[in-house]
């Protein structure tokens, strides 16, 4: 009797602290998520990338529900995989747009030597800088037209072309972009002539170019190593697990154990990135 009202006490207690708690904790939660979604929503604006907030909502939660599922199968209803799981699905919505980020400026960069040569053959056809920026928004793809048509309606809004230029530098940041908006800004205060500016930054450009592609072929045998180092432990990990799920008992149980396979995960991670700091040659 006396264990059952002991039990019935802590119950209690628990449910009432919990009752007090858990409106606090919901509010975070929402006021968190509600951040993550307006930050989520200003960098696909940012991408010209439109999508209700309302889906960016369902696609969060839907993310964090799959990935905690997956990870209660993967370790066989193991709270870790659980937790791990839930922490994948809170971070995969923004590694996704952190990738589609770094595409797009990817392509944008690969698009400068056009964007330069269109913009010099406008100058030389007698057109100001504006109308060459409107000239290579019409025939240059996305993201670079998207970019530029951008900084045309800003500049039509009354913002000057400095301010736009600088705009433009904030969105697409880049050593090239920092280049050319250097320029042009340097020629403008000083009269310089911009069609020998652009000849001379395509020049740049490329000959830069192909001194980063030398720069991968001498470096992609570190990086493949690197590669191979950093997924090597992970997959014998996980192929030991599946041959044998007991296989780590020994280590998990016991407190020496505990501790080295702390240090492993610790001496581990500082190794990939050594390795990535190593096999990293600025140019």
């Amino acid at each position: 009797m006396l264990k059952i009202a002991l039990f019935v006490l802590i119950f209690g207690a628990v449910t009432l602290i919990f009752a007090q708690i858990a409106p606090l904790i919901l509010k975070l939660l929402e006021k968190w998520h509600t951040k993550k979604v307006a930050e989520t929503s200003d960098k696909l604006d940012n991408a010209f990338v439109s999508i209700p907030k309302r889906k960016i909502l369902y696609f969060h939660l839907l993310s964090i529900v799959v990935c905690g599922v997956l990870g209660f199968f993967m370790l066989r209803g193991n709270v870790i995989g659980i937790v791990s799981g839930i922490a994948a699905g809170v971070l995969l919505p923004q590694v996704a747009i952190r990738v589609y980020e770094m595409q797009r400026k990817k392509k944008f960069e690969s698009q400068l030597v056009d964007g330069l040569m269109i913009l010099s053959g406008s100058l030389k056809a007698g057109l100001s800088l504006m109308q060459a920026f409107e000239a290579l928004a019409e025939e240059m793809p996305a993201p670079m037209s998207q970019e530029f048509n951008l900084l045309i309606r800003e500049n039509r809004m009354g913002v000057g072309i400095e301010d736009c230029l600088q705009h433009l530098r904030k969105r697409m940041r880049s050593d090239d972009m920092d280049l050319i908006i250097t320029a042009i800004l340097v020629a403008r205060e000083t009269g310089g002539d911009l069609t020998t500016t652009f000849r001379q930054l395509v020049f740049t450009i490329r000959e830069r170019d192909k001194l980063l592609g030398k720069v991968k072929a001498l470096t992609v045998q570190g990086r493949m190593q690197g590669l191979v180092m950093s997924l090597l432990p992970v997959a014998f990990a996980a192929f030991a697990f599946k041959t044998n799920p007991h296989f780590f008992d020994v280590m998990l149980k016991d407190k020496t154990g505990q501790f080295l396979i702390a240090y492993a995960i610790v001496s581990y991670i500082i190794g990939i990135f050594l390795i990535k700091v190593f096999s990293k040659v600025e140019v």
